[in-house]
């Protein structure tokens, strides 16, 4: 129970499975010494069963090599950091293909293009990841994957069910995009092998995706191209059932393209929602980033989710489609060293605390230079992991330092810094207040030292003459909110620095294919990326009524669940109620002013049959509604 500070028991029983012939063994206190003894066991657990796994495989692809024993191959891990072949672990290894993703743009994006904090918005085949950087990587060091809870430190990337083969449904009168996926095979119905409609089926009947610009490699021999007949069949026959039920309410019909457009559209806000929970949920204004875009789907959707946003940029790097394997190469060999403290943040422990962060730096140092990195090109970072008295809230904070970028003066608090100024403000950016007259304690000595590996530079394009118009591929029919409208065709290869092409338009490249919407103003970069500036076109300024409209029913359902789920992740955290904060005894949701329910997150299923008698029988006692 007690093992992130005692550890000889776990050792003991270590020996034990030895003696029995087990070949490995994970130790919670060697695995994440951090207090919680239940997500501490579930990390050992998982840790136990992948490492012998990815040891195996790792075991394997060296035996390639000629030298096995000379190889010196690197790792990503979760936290976005590079380790050593012999140090690639399980419960460190979990998030490692979006970890790179996350590498990639932050590198490319960030003090290279914009000053701004950047979204990172990674849209593949079965679902998208999105994550935030503005100046330095946002780890957590508690989350849930496939329903285990990993203790370890892992990139803040969180991930919706919507990509391009989440497939598509009309229910109960509402579009719904995924969570079900097409997958490989047999993939969307395009593919040519049977399967369902999905996003990329969409895409494909508004035009936005071009078949002859596509491999041949589709159908049951892979050798077709992209089959559209099928997908337009298929989209008739489900538009067919979307107008029964239109027909039922009285309601005007659609076309197969403002069905397709439909799904586009809530698509876009499913996505949206975990971008929301990443700046709106932490005291982050979304329009004030970037969407930095990649992925092999996310340049057709870039610009509408940047518009229901608030965001007026867009960042596509030149290489955005594996812009996650590109990322490994740009990333750094990261050392950490962590202990826990459980003790006040006070005048009485500030010596000690300093005394243990240079101690975990020397021992970080020490690691990175038996790896062959000298100590020139080795920095570190000290936290420390803090949260109010009787709370579970923890922020792991790095040292605020002064306006010179020193830490203040040792009487002031630690000589590494002042932590607690930065707890408090990332406390308040986050929940909106701080609690002045409560203790604070440390968690946990935390640091985390970085070796760089090599130093990110690119060639400049040459610059395009003012009067070099970019040369257009062709002009096809595409299908935006005001019905279809010529669209220009590009090729990325043959765009360079300065060429600019309005809206509509395609850029094609070898590995994705980058959507211009109306009103939207494309840019080639001095390196070849491409800058999007994001316009308000006309047809983006619809009047809301009180007329049905399933695709604007589903949209606003997405966008009350989203407020729904952020209310009950700050009160969970902001929690002293054990009922509350570790039962999770509560539910939340939104009302409207009849009191009837509108959205409710998925908390406590026993409550939302009373909540909504209970909230109407206030309004009819006259009380004050809130939303709760």
């Amino acid at each position: 129970m007690h093992s992130y500070m005692y550890s000889e028991h776990e050792k003991e029983v270590e020996l034990v499975a030895k003696e029995m012939g087990f070949k490995h063994i994970s130790l919670s206190s060697e695995v994440m010494p951090m207090v919680r003894m239940v997500p501490r066991g579930f990390t050992a657990c998982a840790d136990a069963y992948l490492t012998p796994i990815i040891g195996n495989y790792v075991q394997s692809f060296a035996k390639g090599f000629a030298n096995p024993e000379k190889l010196n191959v690197l790792f990503m891990q979760s936290d976005g950091g590079l380790t050593m072949m012999d140090k690639f672990v399980g419960s460190r290894a979990v998030l490692s293909g979006p970890a790179g993703g996350v590498v990639g743009y932050a590198m490319t994006t960030h003090h290279h293009d914009t000053e701004k904090p950047v979204i990172g918005f990674d849209m593949g085949g079965t679902s998208t990841d999105v994550s935030r950087y503005a100046g330095e990587y946002e780890h957590v060091f508690e989350s849930t994957t496939a329903g285990v809870a990993i203790q370890a430190a892992q990139l803040d990337i969180n991930t919706v069910a919507a990509g391009g083969g989440s497939r598509l449904f009309f229910r109960s009168g509402m579009f719904a995009v995924g969570p079900e996926s097409a997958g490989a095979n047999p993939g969307p119905t395009c593919y040519g092998k049977g399967g369902p409609l999905a996003v990329t089926d969409a895409n494909l009947v508004l035009g936005r995706l071009l078949p002859e610009h596509f491999p041949k490699i589709f159908g049951p021999n892979e050798d077709m191209p992209l089959d559209r007949e099928a997908t337009l069949a298929a989209f008739d026959k489900l538009t067919e059932e979307v107008n029964a039920f239109l027909d039922e309410q009285g309601s005007e019909k659609l076309d197969r393209y403002q069905v397709a457009m439909g799904f586009i559209r809530v698509a876009n806000e499913s996505m949206c929602r975990p971008i929301r929970a990443l700046t709106q949920g932490k005291g982050y204004d979304t329009s004030h980033h970037v969407l930095a875009c990649f992925g092999g789907a996310g340049g057709q959707h870039a610009c509408a989710v940047a518009r229901s946003l608030g965001m007026t940029t867009v960042f596509i790097h030149r290489y955005s489609g594996i812009l996650s394997a590109y990322g490994l190469a740009l990333a750094d060999v990261v050392q950490e060293a962590q202990e826990p403290f459980a003790q006040k943040f006070n005048s009485d422990t500030y010596k000690y605390i300093d005394e243990r962060i240079d101690a975990l730096t020397q021992e970080c140092y020490k690691e990175l230079e038996s790896q062959g990195y000298s100590r020139d090109c080795i920095s570190s970072t000290p936290y420390l992991h803090m949260r109010y008295d009787r709370t579970d809230c923890s922020l792991m904070c790095s040292p605020a330092l002064d306006p010179q970028g020193h830490a203040p003066k040792p009487h002031q608090g630690c000589t590494h810094g002042d932590f607690e100024a930065s707890f408090l403000q990332k406390y308040k950016c986050e929940f909106g207040f701080t609690i002045p007259s409560r203790t604070i304690i440390v968690d946990d000595i935390r640091v985390r030292a970085v070796a760089i590996v090599m130093v990110h530079s690119q060639q400049p394009l040459p610059r395009a003459d003012p009067s070099d118009r970019p040369a257009v591929e062709g002009v096809c029919d595409c299908y935006f909110v005001d019905g279809f409208m010529g669209t220009s065709i590009y090729l990325l290869d043959s765009l360079t620095n300065g060429h600019t092409m309005e809206g509509p338009a395609i850029i094609i490249d070898k590995n994705s294919t980058i959507l211009v919407e109306p009103g939207c103003t494309a840019r080639i970069t001095e390196y070849g990326d491409v800058r999007i500036d994001v316009g308000m076109s006309e047809g983006h300024l619809s009047n809301i009524g009180t007329t049905l409209n399933t695709i604007q029913l589903s949209i606003f359902s997405h966008r009350f669940m989203s407020i729904a789920e952020q209310m009950g992740r700050v009160l969970q955290r902001t929690s002293i109620s054990t009922n509350i904060k570790e039962r999770l005894d509560f539910s939340c949701a939104l009302f409207g002013a009849d009191g009837g329910l509108v959205a409710n997150a998925p908390h406590v299923p026993v409550h939302l049959g009373a909540m909504q008698e209970t909230v109407q029988y206030q309004r009819r006692l006259g009380a004050a509604i809130f939303l709760i």
